[in-house]
């Protein structure tokens, strides 16, 4: 299975660096060690969903750099570190204004924020540029708290799917094996 992945990913994505030439590049030279480790570039049960999820993380949680982040999150947790820099292309610059609506409808949610909320500080701020900020700041407020639920969620949901989908493979692959080994036995 692991193989056809990565046959996959090497024919779709053919322009990522190997685990060779990452570990021989001048700006990753202090972490070169770390980032060559083997463990890091299998897919294994375990690995597999925490770089799932470490990638939908990271794809929510900031909205430049998620690659870097998402690899910086992998090291320790020893998720697949090409799973979890693919995975931060859920949000790209052609979905990322789709996201920002998904956020704020979500923030908006969890918050219950409605006209009300202001209370007096509203009410002294009927006019001008300052009102102007505030709606923006709490615009922009709700919207990071949606993208920080989307994170989290996204995440946990992310290594469930991705735990569920590796135990059907496997299934599957064992069925397989197991129907060719009844078929090879001799017969009795």
């Amino acid at each position: 299975m692991a193989s056809k992945v990565t046959d996959w990913l090497k024919r779709r994505l053919p322009a990522l660096p190997k685990r060779e030439e990452m570990a021989k590049n001048r700006w990753l030279s202090p972490v070169a060690g770390t980032i060559a480790r083997s463990e890091l570039w299998r897919f294994t049960r375990r690995s597999v969903p925490r770089g799932v999820a470490l990638g939908v993380f990271a794809a929510f949680i900031i909205p430049l750099g998620q690659t870097l982040l998402a690899v910086v999150l992998a090291l320790p947790s020893r998720a697949n570190l090409p799973l979890a820099a693919v995975t931060t292309l859920i949000t790209n610059p052609f979905t990322i204004a789709f996201w920002a609506v998904i956020a704020n409808r979500v923030g908006n949610f969890v918050l219950k924020i409605d006209a009300e909320t202001g209370g007096m500080a509203g009410e002294s701020m009927r006019s001008g540029w300052l009102q102007e900020f505030a709606q923006w700041a709490s615009l922009a407020g709700v919207t990071a708290f949606g993208f920080l639920v989307l994170a989290i969620v996204g995440a946990a949901l992310g290594y469930l799917i991705a735990g569920f989908a590796w135990r059907f493979v496997v299934a599957k692959k064992w069925g397989r094996r197991g129907l060719k080994d009844k078929a090879l036995a001799p017969a009795e």
